[in-house]
């Protein structure tokens, strides 16, 4: 990086839009050693399996496809080689854990952010996690249940973001991803679209928006690496609990919640009831149907993808 600042600038209307608008910021951090080419491909070769995903999607305008697959043994030059292809993207989940370098970045983004905005707290949990994806490759209209921002580091990207609100999102639609840990099949109606805030991005520029705001990016025909941050807070927390009890009560039991209260006798039911069964092999079913594991990358053709069941 090349100067000690995350931001490199930042105004009052910053200040008064985080969290509350769709807001783009510029920073330092595609400057970081840790974004080199060299050591996302390090990154990729020795990062746990059960922290990343390999997502196939339809190109821009195609049809909807969503498949989930792994790297298999190919290198990290090898797997950065096939997603530049097209068609794929890599989502390295809490790549602070993996590697300490990338959370003291973000951090030090939030120390900043303390600084800038009153009333905010640095945040006690947050996760970062590293996106590679393909010129062509696009992310669903879906919602996040913790706080959100997108950090571009390399490419350019196109991100639509909708109110926070129905129909755009609905209670039921937060309690569905709580329960299934399935962002993407939230309901997406082409209209939508007019509501939108559209902001692309390039290296050096971030995004931050409200809380469970819908949104959908479009890589901008270039090879692509972006951070991804979510965090929470006390409230933040609460909801999720929220969301998951009553996700259990619909799905589970048949029955409709009536209340989405974050304090009181009924949610602190509801918070015994999601962690005395979150773990529970109705759960994990649930979750485990929805993400099937179906291909791998083709270890002698870049780019291409061979399907388990075929080489099995």
């Amino acid at each position: 990086m090349t100067t000690g600042q995350i931001f490199t600038k930042w105004n009052e209307t910053h200040s008064d839009l985080w969290s509350h608008q769709p807001i783009r910021l510029e920073h330092e951090m595609h400057n970081s050693p840790a974004f080199s080419m060299d050591a996302i491909a390090k990154l990729i070769e020795s990062y746990p399996r059960e922290q990343y995903s390999l997502v196939k999607t339809g190109a821009k305008g195609s049809s909807r496809v969503w498949r989930e697959g792994e790297i298999g043994n190919l290198s990290g030059r090898q797997v950065v080689e096939a997603i530049s292809r097209g068609g794929l993207w890599l989502n390295m989940r809490n790549v602070g854990a993996v590697d300490s370098r990338y959370r003291k970045l973000v951090d030090k983004m939030f120390e900043e952010v303390l600084d800038k905005v009153p009333g905010f707290e640095i945040p006690k949990d947050h996760q970062e996690s590293i996106l590679v994806s393909s010129p062509d490759a696009q992310v669903y209209y879906h919602a996040d249940l913790p706080g959100q921002g997108l950090i571009q580091i390399a490419g350019r990207k196109r991100v639509y973001v909708y109110p926070n609100t129905a129909p755009f999102i609905t209670p039921e639609n937060l309690e569905d991803i709580a329960l299934f840990n399935v962002e993407v099949d939230v309901p997406y109606k082409e209209w939508y679209d007019d509501h939108a805030k559209v902001l692309d991005i390039g290296p050096g520029q971030m995004l931050n928006w409200p809380m469970n705001a819908p949104h959908r990016v479009e890589n901008l025909d270039t090879f692509s690496i972006s951070m991804t941050i979510s965090y929470t807070d006390d409230q933040i927390r609460r909801a999720e609990i929220l969301n998951l009890a009553n996700g259990m009560l619909r799905h589970r039991f048949g029955y409709k919640p009536k209340s989405r209260s974050l304090r009181g006798p009924s949610f602190f039911a509801k918070k015994v009831m999601q962690k005395l069964l979150r773990d529970g092999k109705w759960v994990k079913r649930e979750r485990s149907a929805r993400r099937p594991i179906d291909f791998r990358l083709d270890a002698t053709q870049p780019g291409k993808i061979v399907d388990l069941a075929k080489a099995a």
